[in-house]
């Protein structure tokens, strides 16, 4: 009796692991047929200032070396956007004050004359204080020669001397209660080119089926380059605390008309989370994919 009783229980136990096997079987199908499930998970990526700002509790945009095309003034048109992006974006309080233009103060410096007219607007606009007596003391690029109009980088050079001139700025930095202050340049030009361009083309077979097949094309194209340097001084001792440039570039077909100030716009767009880096703990937003 013992014999005929295992036998019933192997083929017993044989049945079962076959049924096994083909459940299995039939599980990895479903999953081979429905593809691999996943979920995205949104991440936020914490970045530390450049800057220790403590120190600080107002910021001054004071105004920038602007030149390149004239159909944007960069010096307003960039002080205006720092300002509205550090009011709601720093712990600093922004100081309203007119934009002062740059460019004809290194050029009074340079002319060897006295840098106490130039000292800029009071906060709010009123007029500059008169001057202390200090002569040419701080006329930090007296004798040298500045372009007439700035077109390119070797134009903007000789004005990058103004920032070295810790006299001047420690003065304005006691006219508005030693506050942090940006300052730099900024080029904004036109530019041109022409040559191959890889674009990526969508063509459909007979059966329907979409395909991207990348195509070289010669092209003639126009835009702008964005060339920004931005400043930091220390408005208690007028020295500087940070620097850093960037370049942006952006090309259209050469037959779309695009206002340049839409392009300034666009491209500062891209430059200010870098701005804001410096003085500010940022986060960059972000996802991973995660297996199921």
């Amino acid at each position: 009796m013992i014999g005929p009783l295992r036998k019933k229980n192997s083929a017993a136990c044989g049945m079962r692991r076959l049924a096994l096997a083909c459940a299995a079987a039939a599980l990895a199908a479903f999953a081979a047929a429905c593809g691999t499930d996943y979920f995205e998970i949104p991440i936020e990526t914490p970045i530390q200032p450049k800057l220790d700002v403590s120190p600080f509790q107002r910021v001054l945009v004071y105004g920038f070396v602007a030149g390149g095309t004239d159909d944007v003034d960069a010096n307003q048109e960039t002080v205006r956007l720092l300002r509205s992006q550090l009011r709601t974006k720093s712990s600093l309080r922004v100081i309203d004050a007119d934009v002062v233009p740059l460019i004809d103060v290194a050029r009074d410096q340079s002319q060897g004359g006295s840098n106490e007219d130039s000292a800029g607007p009071r906060e709010g606009g009123a007029p500059p204080r008169a001057s202390s007596g200090n002569g040419g003391s701080d006329r930090g690029a007296q004798g040298v020669t500045l372009p007439a109009t700035i077109k390119d980088e070797k134009d903007l050079e000789p004005y990058e001397r103004l920032f070295a001139n810790t006299a001047y700025w420690k003065r304005i930095g006691e006219e508005f209660q030693n506050p942090l202050i940006v300052t730099g340049t900024v080029l904004f030009m036109s530019r041109s080119t022409s040559g191959f361009v890889q674009r990526d083309q969508e063509t459909f077979d007979n059966l329907g089926r979409r395909r991207v097949m990348p195509m070289r094309t010669y092209m003639e194209r126009k835009g702008f380059v964005l060339r920004p340097k931005f400043v930091f001084i220390d408005g208690r001792t007028g020295a500087t605390m940070y620097s850093e440039s960037y370049r942006e570039e952006i090309l259209y077909n050469a037959q779309q008309n695009t206002p340049a100030l839409s392009s300034y716009f666009e491209l500062m767009d891209r430059l200010v989370p870098n701005f804001l880096s410096a003085l500010s703990s940022q986060k960059i937003r972000g996802t991973r994919v995660l297996l199921k």
